[in-house]
């Protein structure tokens, strides 16, 4: 089977411009990396413009974005400042002699009370609020914990004190929504099913939730233990994920490393099969949000790819083709990620992902 695949993958390859290794390196530095938080820490208090996630009960549920969520208020929408946080506390973690270091901390003192979490349990709390961001804005939220987690600082153990009642409260929510959904979602919007879990499991193992882990894992191999033989049909028009991918790279998290290998080579046996997997998204119009996904497609992408790899034997013929196809989506996002604000509040996060994963932003 390696013998074919490595004579695929080669011919595929004849589409990827060259991505010279060396700038890896660059993308990886700790000033690019300490770099990516300037972006959020711009917008996670920019209250307008703003997209509400929002049911309104009654008349008195017409309020603003701070007055309904006084921690997530700002980057656009609920989920894109959660995952700005994120975003800067990795970049503090990796770098807490940056130059955005002070502000980030500054910032994380005012806004991460307990008073201001409470306000966003009170929203939680309300019926109408029963499918509120579910399950990427929960997902995100769980991995902002474990990012937390990660810092054994004691400022970042008072934020975590903080959030903890938030983060329970999501942890809840899935554990009642898992045991009761038969069907996952295999969109390449938020509704992906695959990147919650695979958020999830990592926010379970870094704390040490066992039994979430087993849930978490027990759902994954319910949902895509059988498949074979993926099916790609990608990317679509306002793709952000890779419906493939984030479903092998769930998998990847979910699984013991050999049986991983049995299944990705059942998932996704010859790369030839799968050309659009390996060549980024052509991306026409940035002002628009939706078509602007895709920049995050490339990302989102590029993160699979190198976390794929990782799991690959040195000499499986499928890494080398990994690798340069992670390369070559990062050349096609990473010049464009300030082009518009429908992209600059959000993308930094999938960048980071995809640049910090060696350093533990993805473990």
């Amino acid at each position: 089977m390696h013998g074919a695949l490595h004579g695929a993958a080669v011919n595929v390859l004849l589409l990827l411009p060259e991505a010279p290794e060396p700038m890896l390196g660059t993308r990886s530095s700790a000033r690019f990396i300490a770099s990516l938080a300037a972006a959020p820490l711009a917008h996670v208090t920019l209250e307008y413009p703003n997209k509400l996630d929002h049911v309104m009960g009654s008349a008195a549920d017409v309020r603003s974005p701070r007055q309904l969520h006084p921690v997530f208020f700002g980057s656009f929408d609920w989920h894109s400042c959660v995952h700005g946080w994120w975003t800067m506390f990795t970049a503090l973690r990796l770098h807490p002699e940056g130059a955005h270091a002070p502000a980030i901390r500054a910032l994380a003192d005012e806004i991460l009370t307990p008073t201001h979490v409470a306000g966003e349990l009170d929203y939680l709390r309300r019926p109408e609020s029963a499918g509120f961001e579910r399950p990427y804005g929960w997902a995100w939220l769980l991995m902002l914990a474990a990012e937390l987690h990660r810092h054994r600082t004691p400022d970042a153990g008072r934020w975590a004190d903080a959030l903890s009642p938030l983060v329970q409260a999501f942890v809840g929510r899935f554990r009642r929504f898992l045991p009761g959904s038969p069907y996952p979602v295999r969109a390449g919007v938020h509704t992906n099913t695959a990147f919650a879990l695979r958020l999830a499991l990592e926010y379970a193992e870094t704390v040490g939730d066992h039994g979430f882990v087993d849930l978490c894992r027990a759902k994954a191999l319910e949902w895509y233990g059988d498949d074979r033989q993926g099916a790609v049909r990608e990317p679509s028009q306002d793709d952000f994920l890779s419906p493939t991918l984030i479903e092998a790279e769930c998998m990847r998290k979910a699984l013991h490393p050999e049986a991983f290998a049995a299944w990705f080579d059942a998932f996704l046996p010859a790369l030839d099969a799968a050309p659009a997997l390996l060549v980024p998204p052509s991306v026409t119009d940035r002002a628009d949000g939706k078509i602007g996904h895709l920049d995050g497609l490339s990302l989102s992408r590029a993160w699979c790819w190198k976390q794929l790899a990782g799991a690959m034997p040195a000499d499986d013929p499928r890494r080398a083709p990994a690798l340069q196809a992670a390369e070559c989506h990062l050349d096609a996002a990473l010049p464009h990620m300030d082009d518009d604000y429908m992209g600059q509040h959000w993308l930094a996060s999938f960048a980071l992902l995809a640049l910090a994963d060696g350093r533990e932003a993805a473990a």
